[in-house]
């Protein structure tokens, strides 16, 4: 059951669903420990680790994961959590209405020009389309330039530097209206997009 869905003018439709951590653990272990996702902190991972791990976050109260779809075939993958309980916790200010966000992309031989932005950009307008997420929140590493030039072209400003555990992360956040101005995207609700499929953000209504 897709929960989003958005058609790109160039690149046709993207879709969310909710992710299967046992299904789907083969297709994204090939996913995390490709040489390209090194920022995912994974490489070393079996696909027993990737069933843990992503059965783990599916049982989470404040973290979820979708595998995200182009024209109806696995493409990415997108991670949804509440900043004030999970990641940032003692590192961001969370207000009432933030949202973190990850996103990977699954390897491709041939990679088609603006895909990844095409797959940032349907993220976002998921979680935009929700009027409860007044912010979203990413934390990506310091040397992950490609996603800094990526996270700017939707809309995000650097708040900073954050030391995490694992990394130097450049915490960035993006408004509604930054996202909006910055992609032109239309905020179209989709008739999954229901707010029982959503983690609830400190503060905000269910």
């Amino acid at each position: 059951m897709t929960v989003f869905t958005r058609v790109d003018d160039r690149l046709g439709a993207f879709a969310l669903r909710p992710l299967d951590p046992e299904a789907d653990a083969p297709l994204l272990h090939r996913w995390v420990t490709h040489p390209k996702a090194a920022f995912w902190l994974m490489q070393d991972a079996d696909v027993a680790e990737v069933t843990r791990e992503y059965r783990r976050i599916a049982e989470h109260p404040h973290h979820d994961a979708f595998l995200g779809l182009h024209r109806g075939r696995p493409a990415f993958l997108a991670e949804r959590y509440d900043p004030a309980h999970v990641e940032l916790v003692g590192l961001h200010d969370a207000r009432p209405g933030d949202v973190g966000m990850h996103f990977l992309c699954a390897p491709a031989d041939a990679p088609e020009h603006g895909f990844t932005r095409a797959v940032i950009t349907t993220v976002m307008a998921w979680l935009f389309v929700d009027p409860a997420t007044r912010r979203v929140v990413v934390e990506p590493d310091v040397r992950n330039t490609a996603v800094h030039a990526l996270n700017a072209a939707v809309g995000f400003e650097v708040v900073g530097t954050v030391a995490k555990p694992e990394k130097d992360a450049l915490l960035s956040i993006c408004t509604r209206a930054r996202f909006l101005a910055a992609t032109g995207a239309a905020l179209v609700p989709d008739t999954a997009a229901t707010p029982e499929t959503a983690p609830t953000p400190e503060g905000a209504s269910a």
